[in-house]
């Protein structure tokens, strides 16, 4: 099974949300990625389970670590594609045959399934909410759906994160992710949110035809943005780390979100899932109103 990590590489593999079948890799990536398995479990004599994590970058596959051993995701693709991958490595490893047990081919997955980390914050509020290379997470949870944005938000659901339907979208970014925040901020307006940016996002997002209000940051002055989290005005935040200068100053908006249980991405292919989850949502919800007025409108025809 290959399963896309959500978050880029930089990110530990167990924060970070991932997702069965991939939906961006493209197919001659995952041919390389299957060739690199194949070759790596032979030269090593491995019987039983392997996990290998790769990272592509500029067009080419890179193998970043091999494990030959089980992982947490085995559970997760077990019940992704119904095989009982453990029990299957342990009776390969006392002599039978994967053709014997009818396992020649890979394995098919029917629908698209999410892991979403859980993480301990709201127990230590001291600790910053921001995702690294050093794991946080103390659990996990899964969600199911036949497209990636509902499988998303199933499993943000399952962690506790309900997504706001609409609202307001604080968005501050780094320099260096302003330009890949403008496709988000533009689907985020496409859904009705309405837009506040600290003065250089806002700034760089009205130079992209975009409407957004400039909000304080904490440091800047009153009413900053910690102010209208407190006051409920904000429904979700999208903010990636900007530097020294702002430090104290991020960490203050992500523990006040994270307390009031605001929706705090800090990374861009998290708020662009994020936003495929929140469309999916909506479409579901058109779905079983027209099927709701659809039965209303069938009873009372009957009646």
């Amino acid at each position: 099974g290959i399963m896309e990590h959500i978050e880029e590489a930089g990110i530990h593999s167990g924060d970070s949300s991932c997702v069965v079948p991939p939906y961006l890799v493209p197919e001659r990536h995952l041919s390389v990625i299957r060739d690199y398995t194949r070759l790596v479990a032979r030269a090593l004599k491995v019987i039983g389970l392997l996990n290998i994590q790769f990272a592509i970058k500029d067009d080419i596959v890179y193998i970043l670590e091999v494990n030959p051993r089980a992982s947490r995701t085995v559970p997760y693709l077990s019940k992704a594609t119904g095989v009982p991958l453990a029990k299957v490595a342990a009776r390969v490893m006392v002599g039978n045959k994967l053709a014997d047990l009818g396992l020649v081919n890979d394995l098919d997955i029917s629908g698209v399934f999410v892991k979403t980390p859980v993480f301990p914050f709201v127990r230590f509020p001291e600790v910053d909410t921001i995702l690294g290379p050093e794991m946080m997470s103390t659990g996990e949870a899964m969600g199911g759906a036949n497209s990636f944005g509902a499988a998303f938000a199933k499993a943000q659901l399952a962690v506790g994160q309900k997504l706001p339907d609409t609202g307001r979208a604080f968005i501050s970014v780094n320099d260096k992710d302003k330009p890949n925040v403008v496709p988000i901020a533009r689907d985020l307006a496409a859904l009705g949110f309405s837009l506040v940016a600290s003065r250089g996002t806002a700034d760089y997002l009205r130079s992209h035809a975009l409407k957004v209000d400039v909000v304080f940051k904490v440091n800047e002055g009153r009413p900053n943005v910690g102010d209208e989290l407190l006051n409920k005005k904000i429904d979700l935040i999208v903010n990636t780390p900007l530097g020294r200068e702002s430090f104290f100053d991020d960490i203050a908006v992500r523990r006040i979100a994270m307390i009031l249980n605001v929706p705090c991405i800090t990374t861009l292919t998290g708020a662009a899932a994020t936003v495929s989850a929140i469309r999916a949502m909506r479409s579901e919800e058109l779905v079983v109103r027209s099927l709701q007025e659809y039965h209303l409108h069938r009873t009372t025809s009957d009646a």
